[in-house]
């Protein structure tokens, strides 16, 4: 005898859904994976869609690239807006190493360990640009543990 997943009522085994619910007994088990860093549901498929081809701007543009979203924006797209955040974060990373690269220059290692810290991040950028061709809103690796700019 086994029983439904669903409803507990006891079944016989020969039989595939359950009598009391209608449940496919034996059935996987779907399992939600919840990311806190994926933000996607939060924003309306309209918002996404009509606003994917402005968000993509920070990733490609840079610093130029942020403020012309912004103003095509106008604050009225919350989606456009928090890949201006993210955008955001990568180039203030971007410029901290710089700043301690050029700081601690006179050290050989730091400059090159900077240098590949910016590589790292141009690769986030990269991803976080092909993300928003898929209209998804992830926060990019690394930087999502960064509170500033939520």
């Amino acid at each position: 005898m086994k029983f439904c997943s669903k409803c507990g009522t006891q079944l016989e085994d020969n039989i595939a859904f359950c009598s009391a619910c209608g449940t496919q007994v034996g059935a996987p088990a779907v399992v939600v994976s919840n990311d806190p860093f994926d933000h996607t549901s939060e924003f309306d498929a309209k918002d996404i869609s009509d606003n994917k081809v402005i968000a993509m701007l920070p990733y490609l543009m840079g610093l130029i690239g942020v403020i012309v979203a912004a103003l095509l924006a106008k604050g009225e797209s919350a989606y456009v807006s928090f890949h201006i955040r993210q955008a955001l974060k990568l180039h203030i990373v971007t410029m901290l190493l710089g700043i301690v690269a050029s700081v601690l220059a006179i050290t050989f290692i730091v400059p090159i360990v900077a240098g590949i810290c910016v590589l790292v991040v141009l690769v986030l950028q990269i991803i976080a640009f092909f993300q928003v061709c898929a209209g998804k809103a992830k926060e990019p690796a690394i930087i999502k543990n960064l509170k500033f700019l939520k």
